[in-house]
């Protein structure tokens, strides 16, 4: 079964260049005990029009418009949460891929957060009602 499918994902599934995949119901959990810190990575227009994670340290990997790449991306992310797991989210968990990968690179234990915010498109093409974190019932 694909880590997707597995909703009360209780473990880190590992992963190439970054400390491991984390379901979004683990990755609350480690948020509430103090142990991580989540980074939206997300576009300040995406957790303005769609919805944000109260708490959430907001580091966007692309700035929107024309989603080029955040020249502060590395001196935010040092900043975020020294000695803790980093939690990254996005959308759909893509963009947290590759964020998670440089905040790995950057000396974190960084994570990235499955379904992302908005979870995958149904088959109408819309997000919000296949996973993710706010369709999983997590704060927002």
């Amino acid at each position: 079964m694909n880590p997707i499918e597995q909703p009360g994902l209780r473990q880190p599934v590992p992963a190439q260049g970054y400390a491991g995949d984390v379901s979004p119901q683990l990755a609350h959990q480690w948020v509430q005990s103090g142990e991580a810190v989540l980074v939206d990575v997300r576009t300040d227009a995406e957790r303005e029009w769609v919805g944000f994670v109260p708490g959430a340290v907001a580091v966007a990997w692309k700035q929107w418009p024309g989603m080029q790449m955040n020249p502060d991306f590395d001196e935010a992310i040092a900043r975020a949460a020294p000695g803790k797991k980093l939690l990254l989210l996005c959308r759909s968990g893509v963009r947290s891929i590759a964020a998670a990968k440089r905040a790995t690179d950057l000396g974190c234990e960084a994570y990235n957060v499955l379904e992302g915010f908005e979870g995958d498109p149904d088959t109408q093409g819309q997000r919000g009602r296949l996973g993710g974190w706010r369709q999983r019932g997590l704060p927002w």
